[in-house]
């Protein structure tokens, strides 16, 4: 019997922890009299939360949560968010990722376009050394011709030296001739020069 008891002792205590929403497009009265037949002291919309201190068939009596108590009746009282509350929550959830969202590409913004900027350099400086192989290996073809030239010309002189030369040769043998016939001239002639 005493455990009967206090099972019904507790009985209002679980209802007292439920919480409840008023159904959706919905205007109801909260109430100081608990048959509500009073002057509603406040206006409840669709959406509002609150917490069930005690229901009957038709009436609750309720504490909203800036802790003011009275009655609303119960048939207005659902225990799921209606949809009004759940796209407004949604639509809440849905503007915080969206301005998070935003936060985080004006957060990237600055690494991207320095990656962007890298990858553009990267790009440069792999065409300065693409560029840089193509004359390095034009320097080495030109250098290989050079140096099957220089082995083909080992023993030979450069023309203008041979040129140089043979002007050298000619014009000392030019005047080594004049002297020669100056000198047998005046042997000759007891020195007197006769031309």
């Amino acid at each position: 019997m005493r455990f009967l008891i206090g099972v019904l002792a507790l009985v209002p205590l679980l209802a007292a922890a439920e919480t409840a929403y008023i159904t959706d497009n919905l205007k109801l009265g909260l109430h100081q009299a608990a048959d509500t037949n009073d002057r509603a002291f406040r206006t409840l919309e669709s959406g509002q939360a609150m917490e069930i201190l005690s229901r009957d068939r038709n009436y609750a009596h309720v504490q909203l949560p800036d802790g003011v108590r009275g009655y609303v009746k119960a048939a207005y009282l659902v225990s799921d968010k209606p949809a009004k509350l759940i796209v407004a929550e949604t639509q809440a959830e849905s503007d915080r990722v969206s301005l998070e969202l935003e936060e985080t590409r004006r957060a990237f913004a600055g690494p991207a376009a320095t990656i962007k900027a890298l990858e553009q350099q990267a790009a440069d400086l792999q065409a300065s050394l693409d560029k840089s192989a193509a004359t390095v290996s034009e320097l080495r073809e030109a250098n290989e011709d050079f140096r099957s030239h220089q082995d083909q010309y080992r023993n030979s002189l450069p023309l203008r030296w041979v040129v140089l030369a043979i002007g050298v040769c000619l014009l000392g043998g030019f005047l080594a001739g004049l002297w020669w016939v100056d000198r047998r001239s005046r042997r000759r002639h007891g020195g007197i020069r006769v031309y």
